[in-house]
């Protein structure tokens, strides 16, 4: 079963906006990641080397796919402000039969420290039990990436499990994977008020 109704391309929070990639969005999107690789290669595999616009157009492109087809459900997150670009957000490995989402994200480096993500995780979270029907929403991170984990823990999201020697780190190495989960009927308040003021441009 794949969620085919009506699903909002763009989101708002109090500081940001959330909006689909488009066609062109590869050279917004390279800078930031560039400029980042030093903390997303210990977590992220395809942050091992320096990419190119071309493979962060590519990026978009099937990107903008996916989310037509319900795939994956890839945000990019600006500042409201000013439309600073800060980096990423998506909903992965999606079970529409229950339905099941994992959040995933990055931000990059010189956004760090101001709660940006933590908006964005609350936004996104909203999303799927707001209007996507959520039953289960996972946030899954190497259990040594204490900035993901501690993201997690702010929204809200509750350890479920460590699973040890799950899979092996962008070097190659085994790695412990920490389970964050919240349910339909535990999401908190904070969500609950996001998911009921959730507006769309």
């Amino acid at each position: 079963m794949v969620y085919l109704a009506h699903i909002p391309e763009q989101l708002e929070s109090a500081r940001l906006r959330l909006r689909v990639p488009r066609h062109n969005d590869g050279a917004l999107i390279n800078g930031a990641v560039n400029e980042s690789l030093e903390e997303l290669r210990p977590w992220m595999p395809w942050a091992r080397e320096g990419q190119t616009i071309a493979e962060s157009e590519t990026f978009a492109r099937e990107s903008a796919m996916r989310f037509r087809t319900r795939e994956e459900l890839n945000y990019l997150i600006f500042r409201k402000d000013d439309e600073h670009y800060l980096g990423n957000i998506g909903l992965h490995t999606i079970a529409w039969d229950v339905p099941r989402f994992e959040i995933g994200y990055w931000l990059r480096t010189s956004m760090a420290g101001h709660g940006y993500m933590t908006e964005a995780v609350t936004t996104l979270s909203a999303l799927t039990f707001g209007v996507l029907g959520a039953k289960r929403v996972e946030i899954r991170c190497d259990a040594h990436n204490m900035r993901s984990a501690k993201v997690a823990e702010r929204v809200g999201f509750q350890l479920e499990v460590r699973m040890r020697w799950q899979s092996r780190d962008p070097a190659g190495d085994l790695r412990d994977t920490l389970v964050y989960v919240l349910f339909s009927d535990t999401q908190t308040d904070e969500i609950k008020k996001a998911a009921s003021r959730l507006s769309t441009l």
